[in-house]
């Protein structure tokens, strides 16, 4: 199947949709170093679609982290969840931060599980966001 390219327009409107930040851990494009990418939520791999409402911003990171997953296995539930959809779901029903913003909590199972699968609490994800909070730039502001 030919990969269908994606318009500088779509582009555009994504990154203004997702307020020019990863979906999932929040970072923001004026404070990473590598270009914001344009993720398909659901994989091509898996039969995902190039239709904008497939497609978000992400982070190198995450992107890597991600991959071709779709659900991860919660063991607070003992099934299979997915994972958080950022184009659908509002971050904060699912996620929140630790008390002093260094740290991605899930309050929900698919906040928990994106946690884990994204390995989105690595330690340098935590030394950065704590220069983040004392640069005044973190948690972002909605």
């Amino acid at each position: 199947m030919q990969r269908k390219k994606i318009s500088e327009k779509t582009k555009s409107q994504i990154r203004q949709l997702a307020k020019n930040r990863c979906g999932y851990c929040l970072s923001q494009q004026e404070y990473v170093w590598d270009i914001l990418e344009i993720d398909h939520i659901f994989p091509l791999a898996k039969g995902g679609k190039d239709d904008e409402e497939n497609l978000w911003l992400i982070c190198s990171t995450c992107n890597s982290a991600k991959y071709n997953k779709t659900e991860v296995f919660d063991f607070k539930t003992q099934q299979k969840v997915p994972l958080f959809n950022p184009r659908q779901q509002n971050w904060h029903e699912h996620f929140q931060w630790s008390k002093d913003g260094t740290k991605m909590k899930g309050k929900t199972a698919i906040g928990r599980v994106t946690v884990l699968a994204l390995d989105l609490n690595k330690p340098r994800f935590i030394k950065v966001r704590k220069n983040w909070i004392t640069a005044g730039w973190h948690p972002p502001k909605d």
